[in-house]
Parts: C-alpha cells; sequence; structure tokens
C-alpha cells in the first residue's frame, strides 16, 4: 500500500525571468510525496499556463489516483507506473509528479541511488548551462556576471532586438551560447539571425519557430546553427515527427509524463540520429534530481531551474557553476527542508 500526500509550494525568483510569452516573478509548484513501509518518494510539477496546468488541477488529479495507488507496491514499478499513465493520460504534468516519486520511492526501498539502480555512471553526461531571461541588453550582461563560472548560457530570446542582445552579452563573456526563443520568431528571422549569430559563438538555437509551423522545414536546410525543437516535442510520438525537422529534441519530464517516457524518448531520438537534451521549468530541487538520474543518458542538458530560485524548498542533487553534485543517498537523495508532509 503507497500512501499519498501533495502540497503547493510558491517558489520565489532571484531575478523576474522573462521569455517571449511573459513574465514570472513566483513560481507555482506540487509536491507529491508517496510512502511505503517507512521510505518516502518524492516527486513535482510547476504550473503553467501555456499547457493549461494549475495547482487546482494537479492536485485534482493526484488526489484521483490515491485509490490506485493504495492497492499498489512501488517494488515492482513498472505494473504502477502503466496504470497511472492510464489513469492520468490527459495530465502529463501530475503524471511527470507521480512517476518521479515512484521512480524515487523504487531506488530507496532498494536502498541504492536511482542512477544506479538503472546502471548508469553519475559522473557521465554533459555540464549544464545557465539561463539569462530576457531583459534590457544591460540588465541580461549584469545577471551573466553574477554566475561566471557556468560553462554555457542559454540566452532568451524574442524581442525586436535580439542581436544587439547577443552581441552585449558576447562583451561580457566568451562561454558558449545557445539560444532559446520559445516561439517568437519567423522562419525568415531564423534564417537571417542564424549566421551573425553562429560568428558570436552561439553552439545551437532551440524552438524558433511555434510548434507546427510549416517553416520549420525551411529553417532546418537554411539555418547556419543546429536546431532543437521543446515546444514541437513534447510527447513521446512527436519524437518521430521532429526527426526531419529539427536536429535535436529537448525532452521535458513534465511534458512528457516523467523519467520512464523520457527514457523511451532518449532511445528513440537515438534510433532517429537526433541529439538529445533534457530541460527544465523554473523548479525546486525535487525536480531537478530527478532529471540528474537520466543526464549520463544525454548529450546536452538545462537544469539550472533551482538556481533561478532566491530559496529553495528541498536538498538533494545540487547544480553547482553547471556541475551535478550527488548526495550518494538512495532515490533521487531529495530531502524536503521542513520535514515530510503529513502521512494520512
Amino acid at each position: 500500500m503507497i500512501d499519498l500526500a501533495a502540497k503547493a509550494f510558491h517558489l520565489p525568483l532571484r531575478h523576474p525571468f522573462t521569455i517571449s510569452r511573459g513574465t514570472v516573478t513566483v513560481q507555482d509548484t506540487v509536491i507529491v510525496q508517496l510512502h511505503q513501509d517507512g521510505c518516502f518518494g518524492y516527486g513535482e510539477a510547476t504550473t503553467n499556463p501555456y499547457y493549461g496546468t494549475t495547482i487546482a488541477s494537479l492536485l485534482a488529479s493526484a488526489a484521483s489516483v490515491t485509490p490506485l495507488l493504495r492497492r499498489a507496491t512501488a517494488r515492482d514499478p513498472e505494473p504502477l507506473l502503466a496504470s497511472l499513465a492510464d489513469a492520468l493520460s490527459g495530465d502529463s504534468f501530475a503524471r511527470c509528479a507521480l512517476d518521479l516519486a515512484v521512480h524515487d520511492l523504487w531506488a530507496r526501498l532498494q536502498g541504492v541511488p536511482l542512477v544506479r539502480a538503472w546502471g548508469l555512471d553519475p559522473a557521465a553526461g554533459p555540464l549544464s548551462n545557465y539561463t539569462i531571461g530576457i531583459d534590457t541588453p544591460k540588465r541580461m550582461a549584469e545577471k551573466l556576471a553574477e554566475v561566471p563560472d557556468w560553462p554555457f548560457y542559454k540566452i532568451k530570446l524574442g524581442t525586436d532586438h535580439d542581436l544587439e542582445i547577443v552581441k552585449e552579452l558576447r562583451r561580457h563573456t566568451d562561454k558558449p551560447f545557445r539560444i532559446d526563443a520559445n516561439c517568437g520568431w519567423t522562419a525568415r528571422q531564423a534564417i537571417d539571425l542564424s549566421g551573425p549569430l553562429a560568428e558570436l559563438g552561439v553552439e545551437f538555437l532551440e524552438q524558433p519557430l511555434p510548434a507546427g509551423d510549416p517553416g520549420m522545414a525551411d529553417v532546418r536546410r537554411h539555418s547556419r546553427l543546429r536546431v532543437f525543437a521543446d515546444e514541437s516535442c513534447a510527447v513521446e510520438a512527436d519524437v518521430d515527427r521532429c526527426a526531419d525537422l529539427f536536429h535535436g529534441i529537448n525532452i521535458k519530464l513534465v511534458k512528457c509524463g516523467g523519467l520512464a517516457p523520457a527514457r523511451r524518448m532518449i532511445a528513440r531520438a537515438r534510433e532517429l540520429g537526433l541529439e538529445v537534451m533534457c530541460g527544465c521549468m523554473t523548479e525546486s530541487t525535487v525536480g531537478i534530481s530527478a532529471l540528474a538520474q537520466i543526464v549520463p543518458q544525454l548529450d546536452h542538458v538545462d537544469m539550472d531551474g533551482a538556481a533561478l530560485l532566491a530559496s529553495d524548498i528541498a536538498t538533494g542533487v545540487m547544480v553547482v557553476n553547471g556541475r551535478r553534485v550527488y548526495p550518494g543517498a538512495p532515490g533521487a537523495g531529495v530531502e524536503l527542508i521542513k520535514g515530510p508532509l503529513p502521512v494520512t
């Protein structure tokens, strides 16, 4: 029998975080806790207006699977994960939070770190970038100067002065840049900007056009930068659709439904010859610690979500200047700073 508890938290950000769709100063999130045989497993899903996810919807979805969990065991996770996927097929964010918690609990019940339970080497895999949200060029440069030791920087764009921003940031560092337009460009913009951006040390371009925009084929053909899908690659079925339009995909655990589907997406992307990146939302160390478990399987990773916060709600895998520091504890290594949620 598995007991469930869920609670909403409000995560304050160090700086207002702006992308092409809007600005966030406090990120709402829901933590799911599963308890079995004296062990706790934790998962997380943030709210997101673009995907229609709210605190109320996440809590309701979690509560709806309470009877299923009470009949289940995390010691045999595959049937449980399949049942949760069926029960929450219309809510990938809530499915993600529960998937992460099941995986965490499964490995804790074995007494081993999750990354080791999968036979992966925690020392393997890429370093993380740090994300600079949209602001004035001067303010973005100031934000970059606060974190000078990260190995890569993801620059959020989607303004009418994007090239000016990158030129200004290049004056302050020689580290590689990655660009994320969050669907904010046209095909013409993406193609025309790709050359100057490549000359400014940009490695690749993430989701320049809205998902489904037919201009993406032209961008893939003519861009001087490799292009990665984000909004165009939400769920498993999207991987095949991205094969001829992008050089790589960016998998988000909340969008695909958690670690189990993410690992299948990685495997399929490899079969198709796509580069594989995983990203995060602005989230706590709960979600970041789960993501850290699959980083050894990736080419690139964006796992700076907790680093963008003014204060966190958990300890676990820390990301220090882009490098993962695993706690060596069982599961994903997560502990809530104020202790476990009350078990009812």
